[in-house]
């Protein structure tokens, strides 16, 4: 098979993206340990840069379709190892929230541009095949991250772990300079403020921006939370021990890359209500007080939300009929204003209140929801 830099450029694209997002997860506690802080406080460390991704998002996506697609992604890849690097020399959790709400500005300018970016290079069905090895990528990063932060953590400290990761985004952003071509139209440019509040009045767009929401929702609520439960008995789990838990995620990269095969043989309103309903299904089965069911439970989830997550970001791409770029910044902002309250939320409510199956009740309520609206949006009719 001939190597298409065009898709590896994709797939490096959301490794990088992803790769210092969720990095210290498999250290929080550690970091409350250390700072003397409540799980709520440490989970900040997340929060924080979700809600900088969720303020930065629209602004991303017009800047691309202003400026060029491989522009704004290659700078903000360099850029992003700044920060990253600023990590390494935090003596206080103020610091590593600073270091943390500059990384999550940065970040949409990688991802936003790249999403984008597929679906207007590829046509509708190959674009799905294509944003399934994007997703892919985003999980591989994730994992890599949040596994390699543990890892050296556990040895030699969470700031060698985080000079690990600057590394790996700067040899990401030459990749990305070398094999992501350069064209942008420049009609789409000129329409992206115009472009906004189109996306704005669309409520099948407005819907499936909720649907996102809810999925980095879940997504952060679970590999947040579920650190302290398996931190306690009758888990008492190391930091290097919960950076394996990570492992589940290549499994959630393996079940994207066949989320178009699955858009097209289902349709897109089938695949996503199954991938919620598996996602769901995951949740429960980490209830169990058996390592075995949580690591079952947790792969069953994070397969189901990167199928619907290809899904959904496939029908923001395929239903914005202009200024992609700015649809995807919205979905994108709304996405991780979710992602933000679920850093938080579980921690001030249930966590305290009912523990780990609060965390999973208030996920199964919020991921049904979900799947009901996304049954209403993305019914046959407006399928495209």
């Amino acid at each position: 098979m001939i190597f298409d830099r065009r898709r590896a450029a994709v797939a490096i694209g959301g490794f990088c993206a992803f790769l210092d997002l969720y990095a210290p997860q498999a250290v929080l506690p550690q970091l409350a340990a250390g700072f003397q802080v409540s799980p709520a406080a440490a989970g900040g460390t997340i929060g924080i840069t979700t809600l900088a991704v969720a303020m930065s998002a629209p602004f991303a996506g017009i800047l691309s379709d202003r400026f060029g697609r491989k522009a704004t992604i290659v700078a903000a890849a360099l850029l992003l190892s700044l920060p990253s690097l600023a990590l390494t020399l935090a003596t206080g959790l103020g610091q590593i929230l600073v270091c943390r709400f500059v990384q999550g500005l940065l970040i949409p300018a990688i991802f936003s541009p790249l999403m984008a970016f597929v679906v207007e290079e590829w046509g509708p069905g190959e674009a799905a095949d294509v944003m399934g090895l994007y997703v892919a990528g985003t999980a591989l990063g994730g994992f890599s991250g949040r596994f390699v932060t543990a890892l050296v953590a556990d040895s030699f400290g969470w700031r060698s772990g985080f000079a690990a990761l600057t590394l790996a985004t700067l040899l990401g952003a030459a990749a990305l300079w070398a094999w992501l071509p350069s064209r942008q139209p420049a009609a789409r440019q000129k329409r992206a403020l115009g472009g906004l509040a189109d996306h704005l009045g669309n409520p099948l767009l407005l819907a499936t921006f909720v649907i996102g929401s809810a999925l980095l929702f879940s997504v952060t609520s679970t590999f947040t939370y579920v650190n302290f439960y398996l931190a306690q008995p009758p888990f008492l789990l190391t930091t290097a021990q919960l950076g394996m838990v990570f492992l589940v995620y290549p499994v959630g990269a393996f079940a994207a890359t066949s989320s178009g095969w699955l858009v097209r043989h289902l349709g897109r309103r089938r695949a996503g209500a199954a991938a919620f309903a598996v996602a769901c299904l995951g949740a429960l089965l980490t209830l169990p007080a058996s390592l075995a069911a949580v690591a079952a439970g947790l792969a069953l989830l994070v397969i189901g939300l990167f199928v619907a997550q290809s899904a959904a970001v496939g029908f923001v791409g395929e239903t914005a009929r202009s200024a992609k770029g700015a649809a995807v910044g919205l979905y994108v902002c709304i996405y991780y204003i979710g992602g933000s309250i679920g850093a938080v939320l579980p921690g001030l409510t249930v966590w305290p209140a009912a523990g780990w199956p609060g965390c999973v009740a208030l996920l199964v309520a919020v991921m049904t929801l979900a799947g009901i609206l996304l049954w209403w949006a993305w019914r046959p009719k407006t399928n495209v």
